[in-house]
């Protein structure tokens, strides 16, 4: 595994990737802009990272690996790790910019409301995070199915994402009987917010290991 883990953060982590983990978490700090579309930019790195311009799917780099004496299922594991790491990544560094994000939206001439709220932006992590691991639950299955499908995963991955997002921040809130839900998540306590979160997290190692044994499952079968 360790051998898998330097293949996949010196190989398949494609330069740009970090690119993209450094600069979009940058979003944060336009004012009135909406947190959650920021979150969306990290599943540009998926195509990137299995594809890529050179040491993705165009070098071959699932075949090169099962050709390895190790096991498919590992193959699998070190790509959602790899995954994992990046999507903390951008949560961290999106984190870390927020303190200066509510000082300069506070400063911003008619500045609005747009979750910068310390509740709100907790909860919002808490979707997040499922989110995430939602859309994993699509990507993984879908590419190792065939071992190429990267247009089709991370079209349905993307859109799926967005839906999440639309649902839980957006149609929720206005629903009859459920009005109450956007001021729940913005004006709770932190406790609570953070007791969801908690759950947000043992509720996204569930769905990842579903991913790991699915797409396990699905590359044992691919014959490349």
């Amino acid at each position: 595994m360790k051998a898998l883990l330097y293949k996949e953060f010196t190989l398949a982590m494609h330069p740009l990737c970090y690119v993209f983990i450094a600069l979009f978490p940058l979003m944060i700090l336009i004012p009135n802009y909406p947190l959650a579309i920021g979150f969306i930019c990290v599943l540009n790195c998926y195509p990137i990272v299995f594809l890529g311009a050179k040491n993705g799917q165009q070098s071959n780099d699932l075949l090169y690996s099962v050709l390895m004496p190790v096991r498919k299922k590992d193959i699998v594991l070190a790509r959602i790790i790899l995954v994992l790491v990046m999507q903390a990544a951008f949560i961290l560094l999106t984190t870390a910019l927020y303190p200066l994000a509510r000082i300069i939206n506070a400063n911003m001439p008619d500045a609005k409301d747009v979750g910068l709220n310390l509740n709100g932006y907790v909860s919002l992590i808490s979707i997040v995070i499922i989110g995430y691991a939602l859309a994993d639950l699509i990507f993984f299955p879908i590419y190792y199915k065939a071992g190429k499908s990267i247009v089709v995963s991370t079209l349905f991955t993307i859109l799926g994402f967005v839906f999440f997002l639309l649902i839980f921040t957006l149609a929720l809130p206005m629903i009859p009987g459920l009005s109450g839900y956007k001021t729940f998540l913005c004006d709770s306590g932190l406790g609570v917010q953070f007791g969801l979160l908690g759950g947000a997290l043992a509720l996204t190692a569930i769905i990842h290991f579903l991913v790991y044994k699915i797409s396990s499952k699905e590359l044992e079968q691919v014959d490349l």
